[in-house]
């Protein structure tokens, strides 16, 4: 199988999706992909060149990071699955609404065209305010699936969520058998 894993830019959480990128390479063919953000910008985190590199070490190839290295992913069927982990407000804004403007959105648009699922790991601090809609959107489209998300400190951050990124494994099983994992909300 090959999967398709494209990072974007919340940093924060790169200590938890790494582990799983890695334990998917051991297993599949995976083909990292970075949100413009992820490819240049540095953070407290690390740098974009440290994450990069760590995602060339992980799957053997270089990571895709522009339209036009990602754009042949549906003409060629390259994917089996799409896997968006982290996935930004910014980035479920733009797949709410049909914009494909960055590495991240066009990979996703290309793969759907061949009616093959992405699987959506969430994580932003307004997901319980502005990105609601665009979750609700997704949720209600075909083809699109969720690694199970839920508040990650609803004293300090009441509107943030994030996926419980060990399940992604599992709700990618789901999503290639065309099934939800349940619950969706932890």
């Amino acid at each position: 199988m090959t999967i398709g894993f494209a990072m974007c830019g919340s940093f924060c959480t790169y200590s938890k999706v790494f582990p799983i990128l890695e334990q998917l390479a051991q297993e599949h063919t995976v083909i990292p992909i970075f949100s413009d953000a992820a490819c240049t910008v540095d953070s407290r985190f690390g740098t974009a060149k440290e994450h990069m590199t760590k995602a060339k070490a992980i799957c053997g190839t270089e990571p895709l990071h522009t339209i036009a290295q990602v754009e042949p992913i549906g003409p060629k069927k390259l994917l089996d699955i799409l896997v968006i982990a982290p996935c930004t407000g910014n980035t479920l804004a733009k797949l709410a609404h049909s914009i494909a403007d960055t590495p991240v959105t066009m990979a996703t648009k290309s793969h759907l065209r061949n009616g093959r699922p992405v699987l959506i790991a969430v994580s932003t601090n307004d997901a319980l305010a502005g990105a609601a809609e665009n979750i609700g959107k997704l949720l209600a489209r075909k083809h699109y699936y969720f690694v199970p998300f839920g508040q990650d400190d609803a004293a300090q951050k009441p509107t943030s969520m994030v996926a419980d990124f060990t399940k992604i494994p599992e709700a990618m099983e789901a999503a290639l058998e065309g099934r939800q994992i349940q619950p969706i909300l932890l």
